[in-house]
This record gives C-alpha cells, sequence and structure tokens, in this order.
C-alpha cells in the first residue's frame, strides 16, 4: 500500500472511514440475502421433486389396489391361473414398477436436500477480506 500524506482533517477521514465501512456492511447483507435466496431455491426444487416423487408412491398404490381387481380375468383366461393367483401377479409387476419410480425419485431428491449446503462461503470470505481491509486501514 502506498503511503501518500492526506491534508484532510480527522474528523472528514473518520467520517468517510464509517460511511465506507457502513457501504461495505450493506453490500455484505445484500450478499448474504442473494446468497440465501439461492439456497431456498435450490430446497425449494428439491422438495418438487420429492412431493412428485410422493404422489407417484400414491399412485403405485392405486395402480396395485386397481390391477388387483381388473387384471384377474384376463390373465386367468390367458395362462389357466386360478382367479386369485393371476390377479396377485399383475398387481405385483405393474406395482413394482411404479414403486420403483417412485423410489429412485425419493432418493434423488434426498440426496440433494442432504448435500444441500446451507452455508454463506462468499459471503463469509467477502467479509474476512473486508475485515483485513479495515484493520489494515485503521493500523
Amino acid at each position: 500500500m502506498a503511503n501518500h500524506r492526506d491534508d484532510r482533517p480527522l474528523s472528514e477521514l473518520m467520517t468517510g472511514l464509517v460511511a465506507d465501512i457502513s457501504g461495505l456492511f450493506r453490500k455484505e447483507i445484500d450478499l448474504a440475502k442473494a446468497e440465501a435466496s439461492e439456497n431456498v431455491n435450490r430446497a425449494i426444487g428439491s422438495l418438487e421433486t420429492l412431493l412428485i416423487g410422493l404422489i407417484f408412491a400414491i399412485g403405485a398404490i392405486g395402480v396395485l389396489l386397481s390391477a388387483a381387481v381388473q387384471g384377474l380375468a384376463a390373465f386367468l383366461v390367458t395362462q389357466g391361473m386360478t382367479e386369485p393367483n393371476s390377479d396377485a401377479l399383475a398387481a405385483v409387476i405393474i406395482g413394482v414398477a411404479i414403486a420403483l419410480l417412485a423410489w429412485a425419485m425419493i432418493s434423488r431428491s434426498l440426496s440433494v436436500l442432504r448435500g444441500s449446503s446451507f452455508k454463506f462461503d462468499r459471503t463469509t470470505s467477502s467479509l474476512q477480506r473486508d475485515i483485513d481491509v479495515v484493520k489494515e486501514r485503521v493500523q
């Protein structure tokens, strides 16, 4: 840092320093707000996917029940199985497929939520730089 003479009075220098510091902290607060907004938006996106996965899980239950009632007759005729056995097999095949889809979506959403960082890394490093600059100017 260059050492140069400043002929301004101390009160003016202090006023300028206070104004600079307050402006700096306003900017840091704005950065923290922006970072918080990004984190919230990422979490909302993951929650939306989680909810879609839960809807598929509910659909899997509906498909299982519907397949148990409606799939019996066709499968029984084509395979020669008894009514209860044919109905159960159709329900299991459809239900497992929908359940796997729901599981994949829910697992993905939960892993994104667990991996989300709600830390304010940029704000923290920026604040640290600002503190270092203020310390340097005050000394």
